[in-house]
């Protein structure tokens, strides 16, 4: 006898937004594409995060605008998103400029970026937190 399984395969299309929630599924996803990564032995790198996501509409264009946005190099590892953000952060922003056609520096809702990094990793420190050191006399 002969057992059959079937397996329903959905494809999930990436809808970015410039929205807190759209920003908060960004940097889960990038978490769990830097695990999928390691578990395959391939580097995590911007180009491989592109292809991941977007498959054939990452062409060498797309990767290449992205790069020269967040001026970083396409096959450089990433380090760890929890411990490391910035470089998360340039990445995912130009990441929806690019995707939305919105200006990198005035349209990208930077606030909402890194709220949803908090809501993302809630046991890391907050990006652009104020650490002015108060003495008292």
């Amino acid at each position: 006898m002969v057992k059959v399984i079937l397996v329903k395969i959905e494809f999930i299309i990436m809808v970015i937004e410039n929205t807190q929630e759209c920003f908060v599924q960004l940097w889960l996803r990038l978490e769990r594409t830097r695990r999928l990564l390691g578990g395959q032995y391939k580097r995590f790198c911007i180009r491989r995060v592109l292809k991941t996501w977007f498959g054939y509409e990452a062409n060498d264009n797309f990767i290449w605008e992205v790069c020269n946005l967040c001026e970083q190099e396409g096959w450089n590892e990433l380090p760890l998103p929890s411990l490391y953000p910035r470089k998360h952060r340039e990445f995912l922003r130009a990441t929806v400029a690019v995707k939305l056609g919105i200006s990198f520096y005035k349209k990208v809702n930077l606030k909402a970026l890194d709220k949803a990094y908090s809501i993302a990793f809630p046991k890391s420190t907050p990006i652009n937190v104020s650490k002015k050191v108060t003495f008292k006399v």
